[in-house]
């Protein structure tokens, strides 16, 4: 049976483009598009679609009000379209929370993307959304919308618990779909003075700024987009820019970043694969692999490598994963030490730490 999707997106051009990339898909039918979201609350009610890509700015009710109250009322698995802008990152993050399942930008003419390849990306992610596991969204359940939810208050920065015994760990850490919320979630249990943490978040270039800054408001490490050639010190978490690879590089007194603008690794770049290589080859039993929901595979076998180097390893379990994609073919192909719930991969990375 084909997976039924609703387009909504007050652009005209946008739903007819939007549509005809998804109907090229076998198992794919766009069974409606809605210009605006009473429009698109009355096609849901009457055509009961399986997926929803939803447009952020449109007429009578924005996309973020919609999915709030969508997500309260009648939770289904959303895929956001969203500008390449600053403020389009911020809101798109915003829907991430609110319990979007996953992002995409809007296509693009000078967007360095082919329309084939935005189809198949596009079509990738309503496939992984359709099968999602649906997070309980806090601010949704309490009815918050953008315009009433309170600002994220600066983090008290916790005593120090990990710093005097990291005996020079780093942590890597990598994910793809529901990521961005995953460490949110993974970040908040670790305290000011952590080890080094390194994270690729498959995002494009745009809006991996936008999710440092957010991260950094949320959690007591300092947290920033990486820059390249940045000495890696305690207590910070380098987010991997939308627009390259992050590695690591041996210094006269320690590590620096290295970001490569090669080609795609596993059709992402930044990659997880790349990082993780990099943390094998140079950090070896010092390192600390996590592998955290996302679909596809990227991941796995760097993964692998870091363990088979003698680094600890951590994978999210399926029953906290929105999609259990990456840490499933990492766990089948043996790179994963030890599985976990996203409730106590913080406890478990930290005492790793301190062994």
């Amino acid at each position: 049976m084909k997976t039924k999707v609703l387009v909504i997106d007050d652009s005209a051009l946008m739903r007819s483009l939007l549509a005809e990339m998804i109907n090229s898909a076998a198992d794919m039918e766009v069974v409606g598009a809605a210009p605006d979201a009473p429009t698109a609350r009355e096609m849901i009610k009457a055509l009961n679609p399986d997926v929803l890509t939803l447009d952020v700015q449109m007429p009578k009710m924005d996309g973020l009000e919609f999915l709030e109250r969508l997500m309260r009322l009648r939770p289904m698995p959303v895929v956001m379209v969203s500008a390449y802008t600053e403020a389009g990152s911020e809101t798109t993050l915003r829907s991430l929370e609110l319990g979007a399942v996953d992002f995409i930008g809007k296509p693009r003419a000078d967007g360095g993307q082919s329309m084939e390849d935005y189809a198949e990306e596009l079509v990738d992610k309503i496939r992984a959304a359709k099968t999602a596991r649906l997070r309980k969204n806090p601010a949704a359940s309490v009815g918050l919308t953008t315009a009433t939810a309170a600002p994220a208050a600066t983090p008290t920065r916790p005593l120090p618990t990990a710093g005097r015994s990291s005996g020079g760990r780093i942590i890597f850490v990598g994910a793809s779909t529901g990521g961005t919320e995953a460490i949110k979630q993974l970040l908040s249990g670790i305290p000011a003075d952590c080890p080094p943490i390194l994270v690729v978040q498959h995002m494009p270039e745009s809006f991996t700024a936008s999710f440092a800054r957010r991260l950094d408001s949320l959690c007591a490490p300092k947290v920033i987009e990486a820059q390249g050639n940045e000495k890696l010190e305690s207590g910070t978490v380098y987010i991997a820019p939308g627009h390259s690879h992050l590695q690591l590089r041996r210094a006269a007194n320690g590590y620096v970043t290295e970001l490569l603008q090669t080609p795609p690794v596993n059709r992402h770049r930044p990659a997880v694969d790349v990082l993780f290589d990099s943390a094998a080859a140079l950090v070896g039993r010092n390192a600390i692999g996590v592998i955290l929901t996302g679909m596809g595979k990227d991941g796995a076998q760097g993964l692998l490598r870091m363990r088979n180097a003698g680094a600890r390893t951590f994978g999210q379990d399926e029953a906290t994963c929105v999609v259990y994609g990456m840490p499933r073919e990492a766990f089948l192909i043996g790179a994963v030490e030890e599985q976990a719930s996203l409730d106590d991969l913080a406890r478990r990375v930290l005492a790793a730490v301190a062994r």
